[in-house]
């Protein structure tokens, strides 16, 4: 029942919703900001590429992230399992045409992420010589003129409670299990083997703060 349920939502989330939405939200940023995925892309790369062995300002802990660092775990968040087994899906599903279609909705998609990009640093705040934002701190401060304060915090905390669900349990099992799958197949090791080593090399990483999780995302 369970399964049905999900499956009917999924139906029309991705049948009649999202698909649209999304890239009708890419098309809607491409024009209103001028392109900025193409006009900006010369200034980023060497933003990124020409400051590889620059010394870079440091927080109050010493801890300090290059602009190469910076831009992979922003890859790292954005790249994952869809991009790889679900791009083999769609070729399998509708043929070598789905790969222009994936070309258009990513082409547009640039802008819809440097407008969350743009918005995060906007609306960030510095707490005890650190930055933090993100799309919790832009949605309650950026639609409280708009929607009214109430709501833009309500829109904020469901968000924040809604992506630790996704990303700390959902996405992550999806991840796992694929790596732990495919394990299974190529040399029949147990799963749960595999889950546990996983677990521990993410514990080993995360508990290293953002400068041993930004090491690791520039060596992967």
């Amino acid at each position: 029942m369970l399964e049905s349920i999900v499956n009917g939502v999924n139906d029309v989330l991705w049948g009649y919703v999202l698909i649209y939405a999304l890239v009708g939200v890419g098309v809607f940023f491409t024009i209103y900001l001028g392109c900025p995925q193409l006009i900006r892309f010369g200034p980023a790369v060497r933003q990124v590429f020409g400051r590889l062995y620059k010394e870079h300002p440091t927080d109050r802990d010493g801890h300090s992230i290059s602009s190469f660092q910076a831009l992979a775990v922003a890859i790292s968040a954005q790249v994952g399992t869809g991009n790889i087994a679900g791009v083999a899906t769609a070729i399998m599903a509708g043929g070598p045409g789905a790969i222009f279609w994936m070309w258009v909705s990513a082409l547009f998609g640039m802008s819809t992420i440097f407008a969350e990009a743009m918005l995060a640093q906007q609306y960030r705040k510095e707490v005890a010589g650190k930055f933090i934002g993100g799309p919790a701190f832009y949605i309650s401060k950026g639609l409280a003129g708009i929607v009214g304060q109430g709501t833009a915090r309500f829109m904020a905390g469901f968000f924040a409670v809604a992506i630790i669900i996704a990303l700390g349990f959902i996405g992550n099992m999806v991840q796992s299990n694929s790596m732990a799958s495919a394990v299974q197949n190529a040399f029949d090791i147990n799963p749960l083997y595999v889950g546990v080593i996983i677990a521990i090399l993410a514990g080993l990483i995360f508990i290293g703060g953002i400068s041993r999780i930004a090491r690791v995302a520039q060596l992967v």
